[in-house]
């Protein structure tokens, strides 16, 4: 976090404030780096994550009215303003669970590539508190027709639903999502190597019956073999799972 950064008390936090301190965080090396792993987003300043997201709790601390009204206060003209109000989000202490599900309802529509996807959900820990709802309320964007919703959803579960409980459903859900888009897929096939690392003989039985096409098959069968904590035996296995003739991994 830079140390010059100061953020002021509520009458001092205005939108330009906001502005001007992610600007004043920017890593002119890294905007470079990361402009080439979010294809198609013109409007990056250059913050890193975890930077960002230390000035979220700052602003947050100093903020003591509604996150509501913080997050009408931030600009949605750069990636990061946007990455900033999923945050804000996140980090807010105890929110009411409808209000929280209400926050998130909103903000969702405004993510436009995987980045914000991925780091918004990385960033909702306070599902946790109520697995059996969130899980309901994710089901609408699992069977969305918008790209980012689905993968909202298949990252919701990766991050907080791999577990025993959960698995067969998961298993299902993975086999029903229809969507083409890449970077749904890839959420999929992202999801199902966390499976393989946590329970890797239930993943490997779903895997030889299920009816995932080519691409995703094969790519979470890459991911997984990707994975520091499978053994090399289970790797080979998963080399040898693979469809050959069809999308390579």
């Amino acid at each position: 976090m830079n140390q010059n950064i100061t953020v002021g008390t509520n009458e001092m936090i205005t939108k330009k404030t906001i502005r001007d301190d992610i600007f004043s965080l920017r890593d002119e090396a890294y905007k470079e780096f990361h402009s080439q792993l979010v294809p198609g987003e013109q409007a990056i300043v250059g913050v890193r994550v975890p930077v960002l997201r230390q000035y979220a709790k700052e602003l947050s601390k100093k903020w003591d009215k509604d996150v509501d009204s913080l997050i009408a206060m931030t600009g949605d003209d750069y990636y990061e303003e946007i990455m900033l109000q999923g945050m804000l989000i996140g980090v807010q202490k105890k929110p009411e669970r409808d209000a929280f599900f209400h926050q998130i309802e909103a903000f969702v529509p405004k993510i436009r590539n995987w980045a914000v996807c991925d780091t918004f959900c990385a960033g909702l820990k306070e599902v946790k508190k109520y697995p059996d709802e969130t899980y309901a309320f994710l089901q609408k964007y699992l069977a969305s027709g918008s790209e980012y919703d689905v993968r909202f959803g298949v990252v919701m579960l990766l991050d907080y639903y791999v577990k025993e409980d959960y698995l067969e459903r998961i298993f299902r859900i993975a086999e029903s999502i229809t969507h083409g888009g890449y970077y749904v897929k890839m959420a999929v096939a992202w999801l199902l190597s966390v499976c393989f690392v946590k329970f890797y003989d239930e993943t490997r039985a779903f895997m030889q019956s299920c009816t995932l096409d080519a691409f995703t098959y094969n790519k979470a069968l890459q991911k997984a073999r990707e994975s520091f904590r499978l053994t090399p035996c289970q790797k080979e296995e998963l080399r040898q799972m693979k469809k050959r003739g069809e999308a390579s991994s």
